[in-house]
């Protein structure tokens, strides 16, 4: 059985490509413009990550996942997380670097170091590197 997951993160940071990578399903650009709820992946369109009056959502369905996943891109230029931003949440928050083969993925790394997320997870859903760890962690 799977862990229920929120995906957070800004949009364009690869939410929804790695939901498609974890489900198997081929890897094909959709906007999410809404909350998809899946049976155990909940994706959040990054805007709800990016304005304020939208943040709510992301809180209350943080109570429907077992973990909150905040995803960073290795090539973004901030970081949307603020430090130590997990500790408001009571479910296990981890990390995941997305597009490991741009930029610099350690930059994004300290970025959810520092948001507070223990556990970091580095991942290119397009040719599926990291995927499996991820699969693994949360069939646990």
């Amino acid at each position: 059985m799977m862990k229920k997951t929120l995906l957070v993160g800004r949009h364009g940071v690869g939410k929804t490509t790695l939901k498609q990578a974890l489900k198997g399903e081929n890897i094909s650009y959709h906007k999410t413009q809404y909350i998809d709820y899946g049976d155990w992946l909940i994706d959040s369109p990054g805007e709800y990550a990016e304005v304020h009056g939208l943040g709510a959502a992301l809180a209350i369905y943080s109570y429907e996942a077992d973990i909150v996943a905040l995803l960073i891109s290795a090539d973004d230029d901030y970081s949307l997380f603020p430090p130590c931003c997990t500790s408001m949440v009571n479910r296990e928050c981890i990390g995941i670097v997305t597009k490991i083969d741009k930029a610099d993925p350690k930059r994004a790394e300290n970025w959810l170091r520092l948001a507070g997320c223990k556990k970091i997870f580095f991942v290119n859903s397009k040719t599926g590197e990291g995927v499996g760890e991820i699969l693994t962690y949360l069939r646990k």
